[in-house]
């Protein structure tokens, strides 16, 4: 039974539920006045119908995987002793044949017949939980259908169970949220016995040593060349991609016509949509030879690949955040603002710098605020066209590397997860953390100023 035909039964059941419910309120009108509307009355049957349908599969999703297991541990012949290699092998066997992914060379008779036994024993228990779970919900169905009433506040239980569910919902992103920070903290902790802080933090040279059979740390392990590069690519970003976007948007909104700003509008947002690949591209074969070809014309030395290169493109790919975004905002700000203004004389262009753009500010701090984190967090243009050596230098033609980069190369490796080898890449996922933490408060602060003498 696939996940599509027990979405199919899921939604069934709820349509069944809620028409029953419906239909239900109205023969029930006649009898008095209903507190609630039908549909709420519909809805509180659809869900006593279907939560214990999920409920059931929930449970069969969090403990087949043990029983699986546990029926797995019958089927292995006993000369496999449980807890080795053989053993972990033998078992993944039986589940790639169970599922019909196949295994590498000819199967044994016996993982076959296991295979085979393992399949319909997950189908078996798959069935059984959802059988349980239809019948546990049309028993909720007939229950509940039966205890409505005209004066049953249908709408008050529907509305708690909707905001249980937000409730659920905002706990689930908090948890995730200090989740990630927890496990990026605790093997930060765990590297930092490997490499001391201060030389992570102050240190110039970046240049691990990279090993599959050691724990100890060797080569350095400073980020300034990585945290220097990232900076000076996102600084380039938005050297590109603020005035053009912030620009663009003010054009859009205070000059185009609505018939040209229908058409121009959505071709920028085009730029969104192209994977970031593709702009690595770009950037290798096109943007890079012809900043280098520039270079030789002036009598300067530009590498095709380098900061300048990664950040020139990198700001054209970000320009769509900027520009949707602000457009939105300036679009929002109310209209006496601006007939206040020029009814007082002032120019259209005063106007846009004095009051218009000044009342947006929250809004394009926040576009601003997304634009940057982006391009901090952006791996595949840097890849291709920053050169990835990670070198402290300050000149933006000369090849660089980021964070990104770094972290990506790190847990891509031979090396052992617990060595330093990769256990530096929780602790420049932190720093980036902590970078985009900082740049979240500032925003925080500029909105808040702003918006107090606006509102």
């Amino acid at each position: 039974m696939t996940s599509l035909l027990i979405a199919a039964l899921v939604l069934a059941l709820m349509a069944v539920a809620y028409q029953q419910g419906v239909s239900r309120s109205k023969a029930l009108a006649g009898a008095g006045r209903l507190h609630s509307r039908p549909q709420y009355h519909g809805a509180l049957l659809a869900l006593w119908a279907t939560l214990p349908l999920l409920f059931i599969l929930f449970l069969w999703l969090v403990t087949s995987g043990t029983l699986q297991d546990w029926y797995i541990a019958g089927q292995i012949p006993a000369e496999i002793a449980p807890g080795t290699s053989d053993y972990a092998g033998a078992a993944a066997r039986l589940r790639n044949i169970a599922s019909g992914f196949g295994v590498a060379g000819e199967a044994q008779a016996w993982e076959t017949t296991a295979g085979a036994n393992l399949a319909r024993f997950n189908t078996t228990l798959l069935m059984a939980a959802v059988g349980l779970g239809a019948i546990l919900g049309v028993a909720g169905l007939v229950l509940m259908r039966g205890r409505l009433s005209a004066r049953m506040r249908a709408r008050n239980h529907v509305e708690a169970a909707i905001k249980a569910l937000l409730i659920f919902c905002s706990v689930v992103a908090i948890l995730t949220t200090l989740g990630i920070v927890v496990s990026l903290v605790t093997e930060t902790i765990r590297f930092f016995t490997f490499v001391s802080p201060v030389d992570f933090f102050f240190g110039t040279v970046w240049n691990p040593g990279y090993s599959t059979t050691s724990n100890e740390a060797s080569g350095s392990y400073g980020m300034l060349p990585l945290l220097l590069g990232t900076v000076m690519i996102s600084i380039i970003a938005m050297a590109v991609a603020l005035p053009v976007g912030l620009m663009s948007a003010i054009w859009l909104t205070q000059y185009a016509n609505p018939r040209l700003r229908n058409v121009i509008k959505p071709v920028i947002e085009v730029l969104a949509g192209i994977p970031t690949i593709v702009y690595g591209f770009f950037a290798l074969v096109t943007v890079g030879p012809a900043l280098s070809g520039l270079g030789d014309l002036v009598g300067l030395r530009v590498n095709a690949t380098s900061a300048l290169t990664a950040g020139i493109v990198m700001g054209i790919m970000i320009i769509p955040f900027i520009s949707s975004l602000s457009d939105d905002i300036i679009r929002q700000v109310p209209r006496a603002m601006r007939d206040g203004s020029l009814g007082l004389g002032a120019t259209k262009s005063e106007t846009i710098r004095m009051v218009i753009v000044p009342a947006a500010l929250p809004g394009i701090v926040g576009a601003i605020l997304l634009a940057v984190s982006r391009a901090i967090g952006e791996t595949m243009i840097v890849v291709l066209a920053a050169g990835n050596a990670p070198i402290l230098r300050f000149n933006p033609a000369e090849p660089t590397s980021t964070f990104t980069v770094t972290i990506v190369t790190a847990l891509t490796g031979d090396a052992d997860f617990a060595s330093p080898q990769s256990l530096v890449a929780f602790a420049l996922g932190l720093t980036l953390f902590v970078i985009t933490l900082m740049l979240n408060i500032g925003a925080l602060a500029i909105v808040r100023k702003y918006r107090e003498q606006y509102e």
